[in-house]
C-alpha cells in the first residue's frame, strides 16, 4: 500500500526497518524507476520503503531511516539521522560523500562499482576502436559527402591496428579489470597502475605502483583513467604527464572529471603533442554549450554515457537486494567503501 510522500507500507506486525530513497537527477535514467521500490517492498515485507519524489522532505524523513539510497547527503542530515546505519550510493564515485561527519561515523557506505564497471569497460573498448580507426573523422566526412580515404590516411596519427598496441591502465578496480581482460583478448599489451601492486596483476602484463605512473604515460599507446578521485589522483593527467606521452598516443577518461587537467589536455591536443583523446566525464557537467572543449581537435566527447545500459536498474536491484538480505541476516555487505581511503 502506498501512503503519503511515496511511502510503501509494510504489512508486517513488527516495527519495519525504514529504507529512504532520494535519488533525483535531471537525466531520467539515473533516477530510480517506479518498479524499483515496489519490488523491494514485495520482496522484503518486513521493511518500509520510502521513495521521495524530490528533496523537500529529506530532512524530515531521514530522522527515522535506517538505510538510505542516495547520490549525496548533507552533514546536517547525517547528524539528524540517529538510526541510520547504512548508506548505499547508486554511483561508483563517492568523493562527494567524503566529509568528516560520515567518515568518522559508524555508518556503512556501499557503492555500485560492480554495477557500472563491466558496462564502462565496454565503452572504453569502443573509444579505443573509434580513436584507432578514426570513426569520428569518418562521420564528419560523411556529413559533408566527402570520400575521405586519402584524407584520413594522410592525417596523423594514422589509422592503426589495436592488436600489438600498449594500453596503460590507471586503476585496476571494477572498470580496470574487465578492460584488461578485453584488451588482452584483442592482443594488446597491458601495463597497469594500482595502489597495491602486490594484490596481483588481474591479467595485466605488468603492474606497478603509483610512484611509477610517469612510466605508464611514457610507454602507452592508449592510457585509460579509471581511478577513484582522491587527493593523490586529482589532475593525474596534468601538463607534465601529458608531455611524457608519445605524439600518437591517446588519453581516455571514464573515471571522473577531476582526474584530468582539462586546460592542459586542450593545449596538448591543439598543439598536436598527443594523438587524441576521448573523454566521458568532465569537471562540470553537463558541459556548457560555450565550452571550448567542443572544438578541440582530435577530442572525442561522449556525454557521460559510459555506464548507460537498458539493464542498469536491474543490476542496481540485484546488488541492493543481495546486500539487503545480508544486512537483515547480520552478514557483511558487498561493495563496502573504505571511508578512510575514499573508495
Amino acid at each position: 500500500m502506498i501512503g503519503p510522500s511515496g511511502h510503501l507500507k509494510s504489512t508486517s506486525p513488527d516495527p519495519p526497518i525504514r529504507i529512504l530513497i532520494f535519488v533525483r537527477h535531471p537525466f531520467d535514467q539515473w533516477n530510480a524507476p517506479v518498479w524499483f521500490p515496489t519490488r523491494l517492498q514485495q520482496e522484503f515485507p518486513g521493511v518500509e520503503v520510502v521513495n521521495l519524489p524530490d528533496y523537500e522532505l529529506v530532512d524530515k524523513e531521514i530522522v527515522d531511516a535506517k538505510i538510505v539510497i542516495a547520490w549525496s547527503i548533507k552533514p546536517a542530515q547525517i547528524a539528524a539521522a540517529k538510526k541510520l546505519t547504512w548508506i548505499h550510493s547508486p554511483a561508483a564515485a563517492v568523493h562527494q560523500l567524503m566529509f568528516p561527519e560520515l567518515i568518522n561515523s559508524e555508518i556503512i557506505l556501499t557503492n555500485a562499482r560492480e554495477v557500472h564497471g563491466p558496462v564502462v569497460a565496454e565503452h572504453v573498448m569502443a573509444l579505443i576502436f573509434a580513436l584507432a580507426k578514426k570513426i569520428p573523422a569518418s562521420t564528419l566526412l560523411q556529413q559533408k559527402h566527402v570520400w575521405g580515404q586519402q584524407i584520413l590516411w594522410d592525417e596523423l596519427p594514422r589509422i592503426r591496428e589495436v592488436a600489438g598496441a600498449t594500453l596503460g591502465m590507471i586503476g585496476l578496480g571494477s572498470i580496470g579489470r574487465p578492460v584488461v581482460k578485453s584488451a588482452k583478448a584483442l592482443g594488446m599489451r597491458v601495463i597497469a597502475v594500482r595502489e597495491h601492486p602486490e594484490k596481483g596483476s588481474e591479467g595485466a602484463d605488468e603492474v606497478v605502483g603509483p610512484s611509477q605512473i610517469d612510466e605508464i604515460f611514457r610507454r602507452s599507446d592508449y592510457i585509460v583513467l579509471a581511478a577513484p578521485v582522491t587527493e593523490s589522483t586529482k589532475a593525474i593527467a596534468n601538463v607534465e604527464r601529458l608531455a611524457l606521452m608519445k605524439s600518437d598516443a591517446c588519453l581516455i577518461n571514464v573515471g571522473r572529471g577531476p582526474l584530468v587537467d582539462e586546460n592542459a589536455l586542450s593545449a596538448a591536443l591543439r598543439g598536436k603533442k598527443i594523438g587524441g583523446a576521448a573523454i566521458d566525464v568532465f569537471l562540470k557537467e553537463p558541459l556548457s554549450a560555450d565550452s571550448p572543449l567542443w572544438d578541440v581537435p582530435n577530442l572525442l566527447i561522449t556525454p557521460h554515457t559510459a555506464a548507460l545500459t537498458d539493464k542498469l536498474w536491474e543490476r542496481h536491484h540485484a546488488l541492493f537486494s543481495a546486500n539487503l538480505r545480508r544486512y537483515l541476516a547480520g552478514e557483511s555487505l558487498l561493495a563496502v567503501v573504505d571511508k578512510t581511503k575514499g573508495y
